[in-house]
């Protein structure tokens, strides 16, 4: 019974050992984490700490498509009377071409909805990343308080929605 007790005792502070030398008071990361160490500008980034933009390369407000996938920039004119939609990168930087003669914008105000249909502009072998409208009745749609506005467009063959937040502060 002695020497049993006494190889309990031994295997029982070995355990103990091997538990208190394996903690280090922080988990060890993950095989392929991205956890380790380096100093700030080491060139690389990391996937959730990228800043989300405000507005677009043309001064535009923002509207996501997607999982930010893409983005779409509404840029609203008002000297020249036109609405400007440019398709843009998952980070807002850079156009995105895409094969369609015109882009659709849904208005919904008070019940009622309006389809509105943007041409493409310059497009180049059939594909366009701005699409544009002059026409009044679009514009005013999109200045009317409690109007909801939504981009529809198709990307590489996937349709993708997305909430026109159009800013009512723009030049007058």
């Amino acid at each position: 019974m002695r020497r049993f007790r006494s190889f309990a005792n031994i295997l029982l502070a070995a355990l103990l050992a091997v538990g208190l030398i394996g903690c280090n008071g922080s988990p060890a990361p993950s095989e392929g984490s991205d956890e380790h160490e380096h100093s700030e500008g080491d060139g690389h980034d990391h996937g959730d700490e990228h800043a989300h933009p405000s507005e677009g390369p043309h001064h535009g407000s923002l509207i996501e498509l997607g999982n930010e996938e893409y983005h779409a920039e509404l840029v609203h004119n008002e000297e020249s009377g036109t609405v400007t939609i440019y398709l843009l990168d998952g980070h807002a930087e850079k156009p995105v071409a895409i094969i369609a003669p015109e882009i659709t914008i849904n208005v919904t105000y008070d019940g009622q909805g309006s389809q509105f249909k943007l041409p493409a502009v310059g497009a180049t072998g059939g594909k366009a990343a701005e699409f544009a409208s002059s026409d009044p009745a679009f514009a005013e749609s999109l200045d009317t308080e409690g109007a909801e506005a939504q981009l529809v467009v198709t990307i590489n063959g996937k349709q993708y929605r997305g909430s026109v937040a159009h800013d009512h502060e723009h030049d007058h």
